[in-house]
C-alpha cells in the first residue's frame, strides 16, 4: 500500500510523486541558513490565510485540510541522495542528512473543511522548528489554494439554483491530481456528486455519469442507430439511473422522440424507481428544456427529468432560472473545475511569530500588512445565527470575555463608526481553529465527505441571506481584538520610527 503523501505509483503511467516536496527550492536554501546560523530549534508559527475572496465576495470555502496533513506526515520520506538532486555540493552535505531524518514535530492547527472563512483569519496555523515549518509553505499552498479554490467557486455555482448540481469537470482539469481532489473540494462546496471515479473511490461517495455523443454515433450516424443506441442503453442498465442524451442530431425533431420511444418500447414509465431523464447539452437551454417539459408530459412521462450541461456556471444558471428554463438539475464542468473565473486562489503563507516575540511584513502595498502574533479567531452566534468573527490573540483579554460571554464591543480596525455591542449572556460562540496535529502527530479523525458537506451547508445557512448572496453580498463584520490591534500597530510604529532614524 502506498504512502497517504504518494498519489501515484510506478506501475502507473505517472511516476511516483511524494507531495510533500511538492516544493520550491529557495524553501530550502532558507533552511541552511537557519541550518547553519543555529537557528533550526527556534520555533517559529506560520499563518496560511487569504487577503481576499474571488468574485467580490468576502468568504471563502474551506477545503484541503485532509491532503495537507497526509503532505505534512510525508516529511522526512526521503534519503539524501534525493535532496542531492536540487541542493548538490559538499557544502549542502551535512544539511542533506538533516533534512533526509527531518521528521515534523510541531504542531497544527486549522479549520474545518467546509468552514467558511473570512481575510486574514488563520486558516492553518503551524507551531513548529522553524525549517520544519518553513519547507511546509509551498505544498501546503499548492494543496489549500487548488482546492479553495474549487470548493468557493462550486459554493457560488450552487447557490445560483435550488436544482442539483453536478460537477463534471475532470476532462478539463489541471491534470489528474487536480481533477480528483478538485471533485472533492467541489463536493464540499455544495455539488450533489461528481463524474470522477478516482474521487468516488477515495471518498467512498457516488459517482455520476451516463453517455457521450460517441455512444450515440457508435450505433450509426442515422435516426435509428440513435434510437438504438438509446434502447441498448436501458437494456443494459435497467435497474439504474437512465439519463438519455438528445441532442447528438436534433433535440426536438428526433432525440426527444426516440427518447420517448425507447423509453416506451423498454417499459420505463413514471413508475421507474431509479429515475429516468433526458440530458441536453447544447441550444438554448431555456427553450428547448420549456419545449421537451411540454412534449414529454403529454406523452405521460410526467417524472421524466431534464438535465442540462454545455459550458454553464452561476450566472448562465442564474439566467436559465430568470427565464423559467424547466431544468431539474445542472452538470458544470470548466466552470467548476478550473475555477474558470477567478482561478489563483490568494492564500499566503505568513510567519508571525518566532522563539515568542511576534513578528509582521509590511509593505508599501496596505493590502499586504498581516496580524502578528498566535492567533485564534472565534465566531460569535445569536438564535443559531452567526453575527460576526473576531480574531484575537490567544487568551488576550477579548478573547477571555468571549469565552466567559461577557459584554463584548466590536469596531471595525478600519472604520471607528461600524461597531456593535454583544450584551452579556446574550450570545454563544465556537472557535474556528481546533488542533489537528500535536508533536507530529494527528490528534483529529477524518469525517466522510457527504459530513464535510453537511457541516459547509449548515454554516452557511447560519449567515444572513444578504450575506450569502452572490451579486452584492453585504459584508459580514469579520474583524481583530483590540490587543491584536494594538500590537500590530506597535510593531508598525516601530517599524517607521527604525526606517526613519535609519535615513536621517
Amino acid at each position: 500500500m502506498l504512502p497517504d503523501c504518494v498519489l501515484f505509483s510506478t506501475n502507473r503511467p505517472y511516476e511516483m510523486i511524494n507531495i510533500s516536496y511538492c516544493s520550491d527550492k529557495y524553501q530550502y536554501t532558507m533552511g541552511k541558513s537557519f541550518y547553519q546560523a543555529g537557528m533550526k530549534d527556534k520555533v517559529a508559527i506560520f499563518n496560511l490565510f487569504f487577503r481576499d475572496a474571488p468574485d467580490k465576495n468576502n468568504w471563502a470555502v474551506v477545503s484541503g485540510i485532509r491532503e495537507s496533513l497526509e503532505m505534512i506526515n510525508g516529511i522526512g520520506s526521503e534519503g539524501a541522495a534525493f535532496f542531492e538532486k536540487f541542493i548538490p555540493g559538499d557544502e549542502y552535505a551535512e544539511f542533506r542528512e538533516y533534512l533526509s531524518k527531518m521528521r515534523f514535530t510541531g504542531n497544527v492547527y486549522a479549520m474545518r473543511e467546509g468552514e467558511i472563512a473570512f481575510p486574514k483569519q488563520p486558516i492553518i496555523t503551524i507551531e513548529a522548528p522553524i525549517i520544519e515549518a518553513q519547507v511546509l509553505e509551498t505544498p501546503l499552498l499548492c494543496i489549500m489554494n487548488h482546492q479553495m479554490a474549487i470548493a468557493t467557486k462550486a459554493s457560488r455555482v450552487t447557490r445560483s439554483t435550488k436544482k442539483p448540481v453536478s460537477e463534471f469537470g475532470s476532462r478539463r482539469a489541471h491534470g489528474p491530481w487536480a481533477a480528483t481532489y478538485g471533485a472533492k473540494a467541489a463536493i464540499i462546496g455544495g455539488c450533489a456528486n461528481s463524474s470522477n471515479i478516482l474521487t468516488s473511490a477515495i471518498f467512498d461517495v457516488p459517482c455520476s455519469g451516463t453517455m457521450a455523443h460517441s455512444y450515440v454515433t457508435s450505433f450509426g450516424c442515422s435516426l435509428e442507430g440513435e434510437f438504438n443506441a438509446f434502447r441498448t442503453y436501458i437494456e443494459t442498465h435497467r435497474g439504474e439511473p437512465l439519463i438519455l442524451l438528445i441532442d447528438t442530431y436534433d433535440s426536438l425533431n428526433c432525440g426527444l422522440k426516440n427518447a420517448i420511444r425507447a423509453y416506451n418500447e423498454c417499459g420505463i414509465d413514471n413508475d421507474y424507481p431509479q429515475g429516468f431523464g433526458i440530458r441536453l447539452d447544447s441550444g438554448d437551454l431555456t427553450y428547448l428544456s420549456r419545449r421537451c417539459r411540454d412534449i414529454l408530459d403529454k406523452a405521460g412521462f410526467t417524472n421524466c427529468k431534464i438535465f442540462a450541461t454545455n459550458s454553464l456556471d452561476e450566472y448562465l444558471i442564474t439566467e436559465l432560472e430568470r427565464q423559467g428554463a424547466m431544468i431539474d438539475s445542472y452538470g458544470v464542468g470548466d466552470a467548476i473545475a478550473t475555477s474558470k473565473h477567478n482561478p489563483c486562489f490568494g492564500n499566503v503563507y505568513k510567519l508571525v511569530q518566532i522563539d515568542g516575540e511576534p513578528v509582521l511584513k509590511r509593505s508599501e502595498d496596505k493590502s499586504k500588512l498581516i496580524n502578528p502574533g498566535f492567533q485564534i479567531t472565534y465566531r460569535i452566534i445569536q438564535n443559531g445565527m452567526f453575527k460576526a468573527d473576531i480574531t484575537c490573540l490567544r487568551a488576550d483579554s477579548m478573547s477571555r470575555r468571549i469565552e466567559a460571554m461577557e459584554e463584548l464591543h466590536i469596531r471595525s480596525e478600519f472604520d471607528e463608526t461600524r461597531n456593535k455591542t454583544f450584551q452579556k449572556g446574550s450570545y454563544t460562540w465556537k472557535k474556528l481553529q481546533e488542533q489537528v496535529m500535536k508533536n507530529g502527530k494527528v490528534t483529529t479523525k477524518d469525517i466522510p465527505l457527504p459530513e464535510k458537506q453537511q457541516y459547509y451547508l449548515s454554516n452557511l445557512m447560519s449567515f444572513n441571506e444578504t450575506e450569502r448572496r452572490l451579486i452584492n453580498p453585504h459584508f459580514y463584520k469579520a474583524d481583530i481584538s483590540d490587543d491584536l490591534y494594538d500590537l500590530k500597530m506597535k510593531l508598525i510604529n516601530n517599524l517607521i520610527r527604525e526606517i526613519r532614524n535609519y535615513n536621517n
